[in-house]
Order: C-alpha cells, then sequence, then structure tokens
C-alpha cells in the first residue's frame, strides 16, 4: 500500500487496488515518511475500508485530532459492541469516538454532563446500556480514566443510533415514544412489567422499530382483514389498550394508525399481559 496523505505519525491516508481511499491506523506509521511511500505493514493496527468517500473524509479529519490511544480504545468497544449486536452504521466511528473523546476531555477537567434519559435508557435498551458500562471499564483500563453512569447511557444511545440507521435526536424522539406507550399500557391494564421476560424485551424491540417507523411517517398498510378481527375478537384487553394508544399517538403527534399497526401491538400487549398475569 502506498500513502496518499499523512494525517500524523499515526494516522495516514492510502490508496487501495481500486484507487479507494482507506484510512490506516498505527503507532509511528507516518513518523519521517511522505506521500507515495511504501507503508510498514507491520505497523498498521487497524485499516477503516469505509463505504462511503464522506465518511473517509470525516473520518480522517476527526483520527488527525485524536490521540492514537483514544481511537485504539473507542476501536475495541465498536468491535465488541459489533460482535454482541451485529451489523451497525459505519458512522459509529465518527460518532461514538468523537463523543468519547470529547467526554474523556470533559472527565479530567472535572465536568459531569447529567443523561436525563439514563432511566429509560437502562430499561428499554438493557444489551446497549450493558455494553456502555462494558466500555466505561475498557476506557478505565486503558487510559485510566474513570467515568460517570451517564456517559454508558450516551454510548448506549450512539450503538441504537448505529443500530436503527438514524441520528441522535431522533434516537432520544423514539425513546420517548416508547416511553410514553409502555406508560399507557401499564396504566391501561394495570401491569407491573417483568422487564427480564422474553415477552417484555420483544414489546421493546417492536416499539423501537414501531416508533421509528411512526415519526419517519411510514404507514405498515393493512392486509388481512380477517386477522384483525379475529385479534379483536381473541384478545379484546389488549386490543382496546393498543386503541388508546393509537388515541394518544395521534393526538400527539398527528399520526392514525392502521389496523395492522393496531393489530401488531395489541399481539405485543397480549403477551406482556399473560406473562405478568401469572
Amino acid at each position: 500500500m502506498k500513502i496518499a496523505k499523512i494525517l500524523n505519525n499515526n494516522v495516514v491516508v492510502v490508496l487501495d487496488d481500486q484507487a479507494r481511499e482507506q484510512v490506516v491506523m498505527g503507532r509511528g506509521l507516518g513518523f519521517q515518511k511522505h506521500p507515495g511511500d511504501r507503508l510498514d505493514p507491520s505497523k498498521v493496527e487497524k485499516v477503516f475500508a469505509l463505504q462511503s468517500d464522506e465518511l473517509v473524509a470525516r473520518l480522517s479529519e476527526l483520527l488527525s485530532q485524536i490521540p492514537l490511544e483514544v481511537m485504539t480504545t473507542c476501536d475495541r468497544i465498536i468491535e465488541l459492541s459489533r460482535q454482541r449486536l451485529g451489523k451497525l452504521q459505519e458512522s459509529l466511528y465518527i460518532t461514538l469516538t468523537d463523543h468519547c473523546n470529547f467526554a474523556i476531555e470533559r472527565q479530567r477537567k472535572g465536568i459531569t454532563i447529567r443523561n436525563v434519559l439514563l432511566w429509560e435508557i437502562k430499561r428499554l435498551y438493557p444489551k446497549e446500556f450493558q455494553l456502555g458500562m462494558e466500555a466505561l471499564a475498557i476506557i478505565d483500563k486503558r487510559l485510566g480514566i474513570l467515568m460517570p453512569e451517564d456517559e454508558a447511557g450516551f454510548i448506549a444511545l450512539h450503538l441504537v443510533t448505529a443500530q436503527l440507521d438514524s441520528e441522535m435526536p431522533e434516537v432520544m424522539h423514539i425513546t420517548q415514544v416508547m416511553q410514553e406507550i409502555l406508560h399507557i399500557v401499564k396504566y391501561q391494564l394495570q401491569l407491573e412489567y417483568q422487564e427480564e421476560s422474553l415477552s417484555y424485551q420483544r414489546f421493546v424491540t417492536h416499539l423501537k422499530f414501531f416508533a421509528q417507523r411512526m415519526l419517519n411517517r411510514t404507514v405498515v398498510p393493512d392486509d388481512d382483514i380477517s386477522l384483525h378481527v379475529a385479534v379483536k375478537e381473541n384478545y379484546p384487553k389488549a386490543w382496546r389498550c393498543a386503541q388508546k394508544v393509537s388515541q394518544h399517538l395521534n393526538g400527539q403527534y398527528q399520526r392514525d394508525l392502521t389496523n395492522e399497526e393496531v393489530m401488531f401491538l395489541a399481539i405485543h400487549i397480549e403477551r406482556v399481559r399473560k406473562e405478568c398475569a401469572h
């Protein structure tokens, strides 16, 4: 690989066989090197072969300003998250690294930012929050900086954002909608959620994608009318509860749910209702 651009002593841009730019990271990789020089493969720690030229440019700019140890720490967190969660947006390399770098700088200065959604994040995104806590342990071990629990919540939101292929403000809005629906269902049916149960976790997962579709105005069209009738007749309490949710969303977000959407909500509500009744 030939060096196309040197960002700093530890980060360079190279051209691959298809003449696409890749960002390459490694200690001393760019030291006393010039564009056109060959890369020393023994010093390469990480190659970022991103699909978008825009992402390559944004990552290049970010890496030129961030210490290598912060970048490698964030890379470890992202790889762990990929193993647990599956496919994540490539832009996570930029958004999470940028966030962690600022958070680390803030912590060094003794500035703490409270996460107002921490309670919701813990309950709605337990897998992501657990990864956030593990990320704090990785940062502490590798960089010697102990971060507050609030930061685990912020990291969790970045992971949710990367799964939903959306932006952070939208994910915060999605979280708010999910919380509103869970609140309505809880008080309509007088439930105490069993947050460890499979039905609750499935319900939360359904709500995550449902809220995203709703906020993006993506409509799920009505399909099998006979199925709607069957669900309505067999799960009357859950159906009435789903309609209450529908009324709330109409009033709050001016979004009419189709019968198909009400039906799927009712099915998930019924599963949770049954499990909480046992």
